[in-house]
């Protein structure tokens, strides 16, 4: 659909703008012919822009700390924008625990801050706004024989998922009481070529990609029997399952909630569940190795099944303190009103995130 020029002139303004989320919505919007892109990123002492080098030019970019009010306030005073998409967080379940105050601050009064300034600066009926929020909310659910909805029960056990179910909240309440235009959807596991390193899948991604770079030099030098000299992968709970899709599949479908005049909230999710083991052997297999496994608990080891080479072994010091053993989402309202469905299959997933590591471990 073609967009009119009223539209394209609309200002936005993404925070985590040099995210996975944050930098995949920036190329769809530049792609619809968005002129008036703002974004946010944080101040740090070294560049962390590489999912956003190849649109620098075209983003105006603003140093943001979700937790300090006044430089929220300046900073959509300055903008005036007609959306705003709130993909900054501390992301990160396991380390939540550790930095439990700084995860509220960031994830829950952020949003807070967000939410008073456009009240106060008068833009309530002007700005539509965004919030991501998460599967983690729901915990331990289900075990997967039911598909969580907008409406299953919220019962987090991280302190991550907490911190969101309160940041929903606090949507819910600005929403209802001050008629503003507020769409808080519950994204599902969602992956990319641009994920964190820290988390699992990018670890295994990364870590697949430098192995068969590895391989091929033994290869080229004819050791074709010796085994890739690499530590083993280390990783926490392989039975965990989650509902794995691609971030470029889900920010179309934020940017569709934020089109629709109705502000509802949405569960974005594919309704199939892959386990952290089935995640591995299928990168695996985008390089022509077959995985087994061996033992069970702590001494789980994945092996090449033609070598014997230890590729996988589990690690206690990467479970989390109480795990979700499996997150599963029905997308149906999004696709009853947003005409939303993933276009990418975990299979596709997975391959596009394993050749995405091989190219940057080339460089």
């Amino acid at each position: 659909m073609e967009l009119s020029n009223d539209e394209l002139n609309k200002v936005w303004l993404i925070t985590g703008t040099g995210g996975m989320d944050g930098s995949s919505l920036c190329d769809l919007l530049l792609k619809k012919g968005y002129k008036n892109i703002h974004g946010t990123m944080r101040r740090s002492a070294t560049f962390n822009t590489q999912n956003i080098d190849h649109i620098f030019d075209k983003l105006k970019l603003h140093y943001c700390d979700l937790t300090d009010a006044m430089n929220v306030h300046n900073i959509i005073s300055k903008v005036q924008p007609d959306y705003i998409v709130n993909f900054a967080a501390q992301s990160h379940v396991k380390v939540s625990h550790d930095l439990e105050n700084y995860t509220f601050q960031v994830n829950t009064l952020g949003v807070l801050n967000i939410l008073q300034s456009v009240r106060s600066l008068g833009l309530g009926n002007k700005c539509r706004i965004y919030h991501a929020s998460t599967s983690e909310m729901f915990g331990n659910e289900t075990d997967g024989s039911s598909m969580l909805t907008e409406e299953s029960k919220r019962s987090p056990v991280s302190i991550y998922g907490i911190s969101k179910v309160a940041a929903e909240h606090i949507c819910e309440m600005y929403k209802n009481a001050y008629n503003m235009f507020i769409v808080t959807s519950t994204l599902f596991n969602h992956e990319g070529e641009r994920r964190g390193g820290i988390f699992m899948t990018q670890k295994v991604a990364n870590y697949v990609g430098k192995y068969s770079i590895v391989k091929k030099v033994h290869e080229l030098t004819l050791n074709m029997d010796e085994h890739v000299n690499m530590n083993p992968l280390q990783l926490g709970n392989l039975n965990a399952k989650r509902d794995m899709g691609y971030a470029r599949d889900y920010v179309e479908a934020v940017y569709l909630m934020l089109m629709d005049n109705t502000p509802r909230n949405y569960v974005i999710a594919t309704g199939e569940t892959h386990s952290v083991r089935e995640f591995v052997e299928c990168a695996f297999k985008e390089i022509g190795i077959n995985i087994i496994w061996n033992d069970s608990g702590v001494n789980e080891k994945g092996i090449n099944k033609v070598t014997g080479e230890v590729l996988v072994e589990v690690n206690p010091k990467y479970f989390r303190d109480i795990d979700i053993e499996c997150l599963i989402g029905d997308a149906s309202l999004a696709k009853k009103h947003l005409n939303w469905a993933p276009k990418t299959s975990f299979k596709e997933l997975v391959r596009i995130m394993v050749q995405a590591a091989i190219e940057r471990n080339m460089k």
